[in-house]
């Protein structure tokens, strides 16, 4: 398992990457990872660009602060219930990306035919309803799309991305904000040109003959 220390440094490491890129503007968002039987999570109000190594504690699977001297994040239970419900993920990426929080804000899932990559590796962006920062309801509603989804946009909030590893988590954000970025600039020229249902199959095929996808497969 990887050292403790070398997980803080992913994860710091990723945040800052995400900073770089204006995807986790101010003190906004979260990120964690699993370490064994425990949770490694960003502290409230701790900026995900800017993390220090006391910025990250470890908490258990029912949120309990474990190791570290700073408050966990308030939307820890979040986290832990995606890890619940999908032994596949180890890490998670609850941001406010402008272009994908655009999409969020207007309650708009990112759900057309409209790019080849994004249907591959998402098939489809769901919509969660608006729940209350950090409250269970947003917890229950969030939830819903666990199991299917590892990008989620959240109605009025922002969007979580989940991965395999720190990096896939990462990437799985990075392509998601340029979609949401894509599908609003085609907005300028009149909106976008949907593939055709025959087109949209050809890419599940050849998605399912390439092996594991780290993302949802088709239903």
């Amino acid at each position: 398992m990887i050292e403790l220390n070398e997980l803080k440094k992913e994860l710091k490491k990723y945040g800052s990457l995400a900073g770089s890129k204006n995807m986790t503007p101010g003190i906004s968002g979260n990120m964690s990872a699993r370490f064994g039987d425990k949770i490694l999570i960003t502290t409230s109000g701790s900026a995900n660009a800017y993390l220090e190594d006391d910025e990250l504690v470890l908490i258990d699977y029912e949120g309990n602060l474990v190791e570290g001297s700073k408050k966990p994040s308030s939307e820890k239970m979040l986290h832990v219930e995606y890890y619940r419900q999908r032994p596949d993920i180890n890490c998670i990426l609850h941001m406010h990306s402008p272009y994908l929080s655009t999409f969020a804000a207007c309650k708009k899932a990112l759900d057309a035919p409209i790019m080849p990559e994004n249907i591959f590796y998402f098939g489809e962006i769901p919509l969660a309803e608006y729940g209350l920062p950090s409250s269970h309801d947003l917890v229950i509603k969030t939830a819903k799309y666990f199991k299917e989804y590892n990008v989620i946009l959240m109605a009025n909030h922002g969007m979580i991305s989940a991965g395999e590893t720190i990096k896939e988590a990462y990437l799985n954000l990075e392509l998601a904000e340029s979609y949401a970025q894509v599908v609003l600039q085609t907005a300028l020229l009149g909106g976008p040109s949907h593939l055709t249902k025959k087109e949209v199959e050809e890419i599940y095929a050849l998605k399912n003959g390439c092996g594991k996808i780290s993302v949802k497969e088709e239903r």
